[in-house]
């Protein structure tokens, strides 16, 4: 691929999201009047027992306005898109692989997308759809980061895919559905955490060559075009001295 430095200029992107996101998540939580699924009466935000869901709503589990929407969806609307341009990007960082680089890129483009529309009335549907077709761009990454002998990032975004899976589970069944608020937000940080420490990966690889590492796909494939190329020469008629 073809090396410059508009390449890094999205880098800074979905940081900034995921940080004015993450103020304006504390802000909405700070203005919600109150009401949890545990206690109507409750005053305010509960980190424990709120879903970071709740916030979106017009009216509050106490039954009085939200105040705190605006901020809410002004900073889901932030992160999805931040997100949606990770994903766009990510795969310029790793060795030219066709096939993972159209899953990643368009998947994980699609997925955001759909999750914007995580406030409306289809909230559960959007959440089901979106969430498994981002398990996608993420297992293709995995894939990429374990090839590029990224352990540490690799191992890290296991687990947040098994805080998805273990969310998942909990809501479908109904287990432990206590502890589901507090899960869903540690499973939303870990995420973020992730994606964070993957685009700082992404930020100091060297420009002259833009990879994370060497690829042994494309080493292999070296090796086989050489092997090749030696049988090839082998046939070719010998030039006179």
């Amino acid at each position: 691929m073809k090396t410059n430095g508009t390449h890094k200029k999205w880098i800074g992107i979905p940081l900034i999201g995921i940080a004015l996101f993450l103020v304006l998540f504390v802000i909405a939580a700070n203005y919600y009047p109150g009401g949890s699924n545990v206690s109507k009466t409750q005053e305010g935000f509960d980190w424990i027992n709120n879903y970071w869901c709740d916030l979106f709503s017009k009216t509050s589990k106490n039954g009085r306005p939200n105040s705190g929407r605006f901020f809410a969806l002004t900073g889901m609307i932030i992160l999805f898109s931040s997100l949606a341009s990770f994903w766009y990007y990510l795969p310029q960082f790793f060795h030219e692989r066709r096939l993972n680089t159209i899953i990643i890129r368009y998947a994980g483009f699609t997925a955001m997308f759909l999750l914007i529309f995580v406030f409306t009335r289809f909230h559960d549907s959007v959440i089901g759809i979106g969430s498994t077709i981002c398990a996608i761009p993420m297992a293709a990454t995995l894939s990429e980061l374990r090839k590029n002998q990224l352990r540490m990032l690799h191992l890290l975004g296991l687990f947040c895919i098994l805080l998805i899976l273990l969310n998942f589970f909990i809501y479908i069944t109904n287990w432990w559905i206590a502890i589901l608020p507090l899960l869903q937000k540690i499973a939303l940080l870990t995420f973020l955490i992730w994606i964070v420490l993957v685009d700082l990966k992404c930020l100091v690889i060297k420009p002259k060559n833009n990879r994370v590492r060497p690829n042994v796909f494309n080493s292999l494939n070296a090796i086989f075009h050489k092997k090749n190329q030696g049988r090839y020469d082998k046939h070719l008629p010998h030039k006179p001295n």
